[in-house]
């Protein structure tokens, strides 16, 4: 099947088959990355040990805020482009990507120098002390000095996806997970370089994926390739972009306050093991949260191209879909973490200390989890159909409006359980919120169709 075809098919075929054919790929391909962070972690502490552990959680803020800037260009590009394939107006979806590789240079290359700049009082800044420093700081290193290699590696695999190749993007996580665990074993385990090891495990695997992606997008005979012509950045393609991707950098850029808030209270109120204890649940939970944002990865395409070709009815559809099984999912990862603590916090490390304060950051992280795959699909639902506005409200309301503050206030009176105590409390609290605006939007949106069929 051509990609003109493919492309076709979101304003025709099946919405469930389509939503499996999307979703399945992207459930994968994410799935498989929060894996190899996991293998990342499993290597360190089993080998390196608990300390590095606590290190390397120190790092998550770095990682979101990378995130940020690369969400903004490839979320923002990936959805654009979705819906002017939906308007078939493939040239300026040609020019997005051009767009989208120029971007990815300059913020990529930038956020990366600066950094290392500042790498110390920025660690220190998130929470390190003088045990996990040296750790952090070796991590960091070698990652920001391959930045522009992650930027442009998650940004194409954005726009693959939105360009009908879920497989495609699905193949290139997969080859960089497979990658990154060879390299592990070989760069900790047999060569001994540490925490170091892990970094360049990461930063090589995703070179090697994006030289796949760029061919792929050099080809010719593809409804969108790269050429001559596309890559001069253009005020309102940029402005559009950005305009889109801005839900997701700012939901990113809170989740690097939160964690920088997090970590240094964690610190101040159970030390660097509490620390280390937050790193180890927080790979688990985001097992299963990157299910659901493979999940919805998967809606993004047929969202963007059906509100873009005014197909209501398939919108729903899709979303009623995403919703039920983004649910499933989380109450999966509900039950795991009230069954087997014990056998996640092991894969990590074997202090015994660590292990107990692990089983019981697990436990409360993920109390809330039922609930909170609704909110990532409505959240993502209205940064498809273009509502910035609302999608950016919701993107902050659980970490910004909510969390922050009850960090602030609950560990005055119950220490350090009051830290672990917010994460439950701003997971309900922002999954109420999304579930009133959500039953609002319905409500207009009904009254609308029937306005329609009244003219």
């Amino acid at each position: 099947m051509d990609n003109k075809k493919a492309t076709l098919e979101l304003g025709t075929k099946p919405v469930g088959k389509l939503l499996a054919q999307y979703a399945l790929p992207a459930i994968i391909a994410m799935t498989a990355a929060s894996l190899y962070n996991i293998i990342d972690r499993v290597f360190i502490g089993q080998v390196v040990g608990p300390m590095a552990i606590s290190g390397l959680a120190i790092t998550f803020p770095f990682i979101n805020l990378g995130a940020a800037f690369g969400a903004a260009v490839g979320v923002g590009a990936s959805t654009a482009i979705s819906v002017k394939l939906g308007q078939r107006d493939y040239e300026t979806a040609e020019n997005i990507l051009g767009n989208t590789v120029t971007l990815n240079l300059i913020i990529g290359s930038a956020f990366g120098i600066i950094c290392l700049i500042f790498l110390n009082p920025i660690l220190r800044f998130f929470g390190a002390s003088d045990a996990t420093l040296p750790y952090a700081r070796s991590f960091m290193e070698v990652i920001l000095a391959g930045n522009v290699i992650s930027h442009m590696y998650f940004g194409m695999n954005a726009v693959l996806r939105a360009a009908s190749k879920p497989r495609q993007a699905m193949m290139a996580t997969i080859f960089t997970v497979v990658m990154n665990i060879f390299l592990d074993f070989v760069f900790i385990r047999l060569w001994h370089w540490g925490i170091r090891g892990a970094a360049f495990a990461t930063v090589i695997s995703q070179a090697l994926a994006l030289c796949w992606q760029m061919k792929q997008f050099a080809n010719q005979n593809e409804l969108l390739h790269l050429k001559h012509g596309i890559y001069r950045l253009k005020k309102h393609l940029v402005e559009n972009i950005i305009s889109i991707g801005i839900s997701p950098f700012l939901m990113n850029v809170c989740a690097c306050i939160v964690v920088i808030f997090m970590n240094n209270q964690l610190v101040k109120y159970g030390g660097d093991m509490a620390v280390g204890a937050y790193g180890i649940a927080n790979s688990i939970a985001m097992i299963f949260v990157m299910f659901v944002i493979g999940l919805d990865q998967g809606m993004q395409p047929i969202a963007g191209y059906n509100y873009g070709s005014q197909q209501t009815d398939r919108l729903m559809r899709v979303l009623k879909l995403t919703t039920l099984t983004a649910t499933g999912i989380m109450v999966t990862g509900w039950l795991i973490a009230h069954i087997a603590p014990y056998y996640c916090a092991r894969m990590f490390t074997t202090d015994s200390e660590l292990i107990r304060q692990a089983i019981k950051a697990i436990q409360i992280n993920m109390m809330m989890y039922p609930l909170i795959g609704y909110q990532m699909v409505i959240t993502n639902f209205f940064q498809c159909i273009g509502k910035v506005k609302i999608s950016i409200f919701l993107s902050l309301s659980r970490q910004l409006l909510f969390l922050l503050p009850l960090l602030a206030i609950l560990p005055h009176f119950f220490q350090v359980d009051g830290v672990w105590a917010s994460l439950p409390s701003s997971d309900l609290t922002a999954s109420l919120v999304a579930a009133i605006i959500m039953t609002v939007y319905m409500r207009r949106l009904k009254q609308q169709a029937v306005n329609k069929q009244d003219v």
